[in-house]
């Protein structure tokens, strides 16, 4: 009955946003208290689930998102995404620009945390889409396909990372079969998917639209780049330093502290203003200006985050995953398919995918030990598992529908549906590689 409840709670969720047209923050607030009340938690513990579901996701992702907003804006009108965007074409032409998307994307995921990946490069997204007047889920979906595998395949990402401690796998191992498995699975939940992806509207949010400069205002290359791309460098840098420094060290702590996605966020947007913005000529009370268009837009984003946070809360509170994991976990089948199927059910009712993998992970763990299997490629496996489709319970899917503008129907179209092959391709990635190691 656990499982029904979980799917009643989605079913209403789904038709209050689709057929009654509520606000989605109001559609997971009510759908929430229903799972609530549905799965047994007493009745005056719902709302401290709910209130520690929003802070708990929106604590991680404010800054992010919000400096991440302020960074694409200024990327976009100072002409730095207009100058990326023209030499990425010069590169790889415009008939390439799926795979021009799929190597920024994975070179990028590599380091960086998804949704700072997100908000860093969905402006050169929505900068290649209007200028070459190519459908932008089309252009974009290459590149998140590749940011979503990295998150959920590769360490230095949490989930992974975690999964290769509690497994006693070998890191480098696990990211060198990850990517063996990674790029296959972008090549086909990427530019292979995005062909039949033409012909969904979107209408992109309109902060990162910018018009098209003269040559001569734009920045240089490197500007463009270096400022653009600098949270990158700075991950890559830091992570670095953590791994070759001992802990005992007296920078230690101030290395792990400016390496905190948040904190790189706003290190980078304050270069960036500098770089793109005051040596652009642009006047402090402008930029400031344009920091409270881009928040303004990302507001009701961020409510709806918030929402989701408050759905995975409530099932996460409810013990339903772990009620879910234990009825299968007596399935007579390989322990690799196991581990997937026990993630991607779990990720399908509660929407994180941390969650579903460290979930996972505490109820294979036994199986594992005398199964036998190779523990690098079962971290894989539940990565896998762990992104399997997408929707109303997880803070990516709107992510992808606001910034993007589609309609709900259009999301599980491309978003949902690039998620489930991401998840069906990396499994069978995993047990052709079980086949030979």
């Amino acid at each position: 009955m656990t499982f029904v409840f979980v799917l009643i709670s989605i079913a209403v969720l789904v038709l209050l946003i689709t057929w009654l047209k509520f606000n989605p923050f109001l559609a997971f607030l009510i759908s929430s208290i229903l799972a609530g009340f549905l799965m047994g938690i007493p009745p005056e513990q719902i709302a401290g689930s709910i209130q520690k579901g929003i802070g708990g996701l929106l604590g991680d992702l404010v800054i992010v998102i919000v400096m991440g907003a302020m960074l694409g804006k200024l990327v976009a009108e100072s002409g730095a995404a207009q100058r990326i965007s023209d030499t990425l074409m010069s590169i790889f032409g415009i008939k390439n620009v799926t795979w021009a998307m799929m190597v920024t994307g994975l070179v990028v995921g590599i380091p960086l945390f998804y949704n700072v990946g997100f908000v860093l490069l969905i402006p050169l997204v929505f900068t290649v889409s209007y200028r070459f007047k190519l459908p932008a889920v089309y252009v974009g979906i290459p590149l998140l396909a590749a940011l979503s595998v990295t998150h959920g395949f590769l360490p230095p990402h949490p989930s992974p990372a975690a999964l290769v401690a509690q497994f006693g796998a070998n890191m480098g191992l696990t990211l060198a079969y990850g990517i063996l498995i990674a790029v296959p699975t972008i090549i086909v939940a990427g530019p292979i998917f995005a062909k039949f992806l033409k012909n969904i509207d979107a209408k992109p949010l309109e902060i990162f639209q910018a018009k098209a400069k003269p040559e001569e205002e734009l920045p240089s290359v490197f500007n463009s780049f270096f400022s653009a791309l600098f949270p990158v460098f700075f991950l890559i840098g830091t992570t670095i330093l953590t791994l070759n420094m001992s802990e005992s060290s007296a920078i230690y702590p101030y290395i792990q502290f400016v390496g905190d996605p948040g904190m790189v966020m706003l290190i980078s947007l304050l270069l960036a203003t500098y770089t793109l913005g005051m040596r652009m000529n642009f006047k402090i009370p402008k930029l400031m200006d344009l920091y409270v268009v881009a928040t303004k837009d990302v507001a009701m984003i961020l409510l709806i985050i918030g929402g989701a946070g408050a759905l995975k809360q409530v099932l996460m509170d409810s013990g339903v995953s772990l009620e879910i994991a234990d009825a299968l976990q007596g399935w007579d089948i390989h322990p690799l398919v196991l581990a997937w199927v026990i993630t991607a059910l779990i990720r399908v009712a509660v929407g994180s995918a941390t969650v579903a993998g460290l979930t996972t992970a505490g109820i294979i763990a036994p199986i594992v030990s005398t199964a036998g299997v190779d523990p690098n490629l079962l971290v894989l496996s539940i990565g896998a598992g762990s992104l399997m489709f997408s929707h109303f319970n997880d803070a990516g899917f709107w992510l992808f529908k606001e910034y993007f503008n589609v309609s709900v129907k259009d999301t599980i179209k491309s978003w949902s549906v690039m998620e489930t092959i991401v998840a069906v391709v990396g499994l069978m990635g995993v047990m052709i590689l079980d086949i030979f190691i």
